[in-house]
């Protein structure tokens, strides 16, 4: 217990500690097996001799969307799909809601503003929760039809909001209007929304590398890989080769560290890939992943949102912002 308790101290607060003795509240430590690393070198680079995966919070219903929040001492905020709820999770206080309903949002990240951006499967749209917490619609529709369901969203430092749009969250009794499953961009600034990429099956997870050259798009129909495009300076999308074929399971997160390694979900745990799509190694994880973001006061904490639980596990290396 001493080396999970070394490795959690990066991104728990010290007053938890004293906490964590008088309400008996307990992090559970699983097994040294969690990390599977195929470059040593690389892997040396992201994970200390004694980083353990933690089990934050479970009894959750399919969690999805982390994002890391760093007011009042940082907090993450992550969707339960089917609970129609948006919860929150933070060290000193555990597990509480954050909002409800959610309109049962799914992915969830912030804008250039610090603004929550939520992708709302029944609300068919794509929101922004303004900083006195009143949530309104940022967009909804394209060609005047109104969307799929909004799965997952990134937004690049000029403010535009990239979005996957598959149909996994199309409410019972409607319609698909859109003519097939696209990847949108939108700029607040114009209003416009351009469908950036329609050749996918099932567009789910995105993240911009960490110079926004490039863009990460997830396909979790029948590819299931990872492809990677290059991103023009007008806002167009250019190439789209394979960049990883992910198994067991499929990719459905991603994202991306400061020195533009890609961590994708998958069936067994977290995949991690160098610049040119190599394996490094897994983080594996008990419960299939659904999403992933990186966190904590340093930044350099891993959230992982899996089937009914949240874990996390402390690396070496931050997120790209």
């Amino acid at each position: 217990m001493k080396k999970a308790t070394r490795a959690l101290r990066r991104f728990l607060p010290d007053d938890f500690w004293s906490m964590l003795l008088v309400t008996f509240v307990t992090v559970t430590r699983l097994t040294a097996a969690e990390v599977q690393v195929r470059n040593a070198a690389e892997g040396n680079k992201i994970f200390a001799p004694d980083a353990h995966l933690a089990k934050l919070a479970g009894d959750l219903k399919f969690t999805e969307g982390p994002v890391w929040l760093t007011q009042a001492g940082g907090s993450l905020v992550f969707s339960d799909i089917p609970a129609n709820e948006l919860k929150q999770w933070t060290a000193k206080n555990g597990l509480t809601t954050f909002r409800q309903p959610s309109q049962h949002a799914n992915g969830n990240t912030l804008d250039q503003f610090g603004r929550l951006i939520s992708c709302e499967h029944s609300g068919r749209r794509v929101s922004v929760q303004e900083k006195d917490g009143t949530v309104r619609t940022l967009v909804d529709r394209f060609a005047g039809k109104k969307f799929n369901s909004p799965n997952d969203v990134v937004v690049k430092s000029d403010g535009t909001v990239w979005f996957t749009d598959p149909p996994y969250g199309l409410p019972q009794g409607e319609t698909k209007e859109q003519d097939g499953n696209y990847v949108f961009r939108f700029d607040p600034r114009t209003q416009l929304t351009t469908a950036v990429a329609k050749d996918f099956d099932m567009p789910n997870g995105l993240c911009f590398s960490p110079d926004e050259q490039k863009l990460y798009i997830a396909d979790s129909g029948k590819p299931h890989h990872l492809r990677v495009f290059e991103v023009r300076p007008d806002g167009t999308l250019h190439g789209g080769t394979v960049f990883s074929v992910i198994a067991p399971g499929g990719p459905d997160g991603i994202r991306c560290d400061a020195q533009g390694r890609i961590y994708s979900s998958a069936g067994d745990g977290i995949h991690i890939f160098d610049p040119d799509g190599k394996l490094i190694g897994k983080i594996l994880v008990p419960e299939s992943p659904a999403n992933l973001c990186f966190g904590g006061a340093d930044g350099q904490t891993l959230f992982i949102t899996a089937r009914t639980s949240l874990y996390a596990i402390p690396l070496l290396v931050q997120g790209a912002r």
